[in-house]
């Protein structure tokens, strides 16, 4: 099988090609290199050659003689995608759906679509959802994921094998690290500064999965019979794995000495849900998460040791989404819209005169 994966510099994707490439899968990636500055420690092994190309610029000709897609080239979180939302569903949902519609016209027969439990958005706290429950986004980035499923639901067919991965939050280890995200960013401070602060009292629920099982669950639905995956939507994580933030805290707290965790008041963020990952055990059997909220501090903890890693470190442009397309814009390397900007003819003035 011959796979395209998009995203292939980001915090997934870095995990990603290696992964199917040692599973036989022959894997080119596809990336824009927002975050290819970042590389916060070596990776051993095969690594799958890259396309550097916007999501939305890919034509035909790119996706002729593949087998499949892996999509994971998006804006990746909520702050980011709020800062603009017209970019967000421009870059999200129409540059998902052309590159669909052009897979379909090139022969692509199947289509892996990484989207999220944040499209579950708020729930109630009594209750637990799946993928029959109602769906309420409460960012753009979220509406942009509602809307790709429903679209490429409708392109389903004999010729074209669409699914739709609902992950939890992420958590772990990568080369292409991200610090922006709930576990990652607690084992980061406690590392740093040995405090965890947290701005809310903690009290909304998360599920969470390691990157490393999102990996898995890629693999297993490229490599799923057509009609058990076919137009399924399925949530990707464990229903064992539904936290609040503040035990997400202490579990981070107890796996760094002398990090002290403070707690602080309510939060505006009203996100808060929990989720039941029954289904997609049934639609894939072999899938079952290695990993845990506990595992996934250790392993960042051993990280931080034997990288020696330091505050500068952790607080690098490249490991947070925004922060890095904000470096980006403001030294003139991107435009409004996040294509890279021609060269500054004056620069190039410059160098040519020594």
């Amino acid at each position: 099988m011959r796979v395209l994966f998009t995203g292939a510099d980001g915090y997934i994707g870095a995990l990603l090609g290696p992964y199917l490439l040692e599973r036989g899968i022959d894997a080119v990636g596809l990336d824009t290199g927002f975050y290819r500055q970042g590389w916060l420690y070596p990776m051993t092994g095969p690594q799958p050659a890259v396309i550097t190309k916007d999501l939305r610029e890919v034509t035909l000709e790119d996706l002729q003689g593949f087998d499949a897609i892996a999509h994971l080239a998006e804006l990746s979180n909520d702050p980011l995608g709020q800062q603009d939302p017209a970019l967000t569903h421009e870059i999200n949902h129409g540059g998902s759906l052309r590159l669909a519609e052009l897979a379909r016209k090139a022969g692509v027969k199947r289509f892996v679509y990484m989207s999220s439990c944040s499209v579950y958005g708020v729930g109630s706290p009594d209750s637990i959802l799946d993928e029959t429950s109602p769906v309420n986004p409460q960012t753009a980035y979220a509406e942009c994921k509602v809307k790709v499923e429903r679209d490429l639901t409708n392109m389903a067919g004999d010729d074209f094998v669409p699914c739709f991965l609902r992950n939890a939050t992420a958590y772990g280890a990568s080369p292409r690290q991200r610090f922006d995200i709930v576990l990652n960013d607690l084992c980061g401070l406690a590392w740093t500064t040995k405090e965890i602060k947290l701005l809310s009292d903690g009290s909304p629920w998360r599920p969470l999965v390691h990157a490393l099982d999102m990996c898995q669950a890629i693999h297993l639905s490229l490599i799923a019979p057509a009609d058990a995956v076919r137009g399924q939507v399925y949530n990707v994580g464990s229903s064992d794995q539904n936290y609040r933030v503040i035990d997400i805290a202490r579990i981070v707290a107890n796996e760094f000495p002398g990090c002290e965790l403070t707690i602080g008041k309510p939060s505006a963020d009203n996100r808060s849900y929990r989720v039941n990952f029954d289904k997609i055990q049934k639609v894939l059997p072999d899938f079952q998460c290695r990993w845990t909220a506990e595992k996934g501090a250790q392993q960042m903890r051993r990280l931080f040791e034997r990288i020696d890693m330091k505050a500068e470190d952790f607080q690098a442009p490249p490991y947070t989404r925004l922060k890095m397309l904000n470096k980006l814009r403001k030294a003139g390397l991107l435009n409004d819209k996040l294509f890279w900007a021609e060269p500054d003819p004056v620069g190039a003035e410059v160098a040519s005169q020594g």
